[in-house]
């Protein structure tokens, strides 16, 4: 029995729950609310000590960090290929390489800058309605002492130096993306893959309009970038996960939905 613990379809939630959905697997959706701090209530930090989402539940046994249950789902489930008929990891080791090379670099640095503009710019006004107690109280249900250090920035305001060499990133990486799709139709040549999913987690809605990406990512600067966004939501799986994610926010203790 497979239990996704998750946000839903965005960041790195988005990676196992795409993964789910494009293998065709059956499995039980727990959508965590951050507004209301659930992933650091006690009842999930008894799941995940790390207050972190996403986890899977696989007949009890815990799986954490995005890529990794990714990895391991295409570990356990090898048979379980998506509607094109294909896995979503290759067979070729060398395309294996490749294929971690994109993912390990999301993991280490494409996440991580995107990130910490959204923290800037979208978890501070959530830090800054709290009042300063409820702010100390919020912060030692927070298990790790980096994301502290993130509250307290997006309450406090982030150095305009980090946000500055934040924002250097984002285009160096929308920069690498945009080398690739241009002359191909998915990060590896092989097909689509976690190489594809993990970037997507990542990259998908950077081109809304009146974004803060928006003048990095555009199809006059990032055509190749944009169709492969576009050709990836056209994807059944990926039409299915939106649509059903929508419908079970409002029940979060849904029973288990077939991808």
């Amino acid at each position: 029995m497979l239990t996704l613990y998750s946000f839903g379809p965005g960041a790195n939630s988005l990676k196992p729950l795409l993964t789910l959905y494009e293998k065709q697997l059956d499995f039980t959706p727990r959508f965590l609310d951050p507004r209301q701090f659930e992933q650091h209530a006690d009842w999930y930090k008894a799941i995940n000590p790390r207050g972190q989402v996403p986890a899977l539940d696989h007949d009890s046994n815990i799986v954490t960090e995005s890529t990794v249950i990714c990895e391991y789902l295409e570990d356990v489930f090898p048979d379980a290929l998506t509607s094109d008929g294909a896995p979503l990891r290759p067979a070729d080791p060398y395309q294996v390489a490749q294929m971690r090379v994109w993912t390990k670099w999301v993991d280490e640095y494409f996440c991580w800058c995107v990130s910490t503009i959204g923290w800037a710019f979208g978890i501070r006004d959530i830090a800054r309605q709290m009042s300063d107690q409820e702010f100390e109280d919020h912060l030692k249900n927070v298990p790790i002492p980096e994301q502290q250090v993130k509250w307290r920035r997006a309450r406090d305001g982030f150095p305009q130096d980090i946000l500055d060499e934040e924002f250097r990133k984002v285009r160096v990486s929308v920069e690498r993306l945009e080398q690739t799709l241009s002359r191909q139709d998915y990060l590896l040549e092989g097909g689509y893959s976690l190489a594809d999913i993990c970037n997507f987690a990542i990259a998908n809605g950077m081109n809304r309009e009146g974004g803060y990406f928006a003048d990095f990512v555009n199809p006059t600067d990032t055509p190749g970038l944009i169709a492969w966004l576009q050709r990836i939501n056209e994807r059944p799986a990926v039409q299915r996960m939106f649509a059903q994610s929508r419908s079970e926010f409002s029940r979060p203790q849904a029973a288990t939905q077939s991808a």
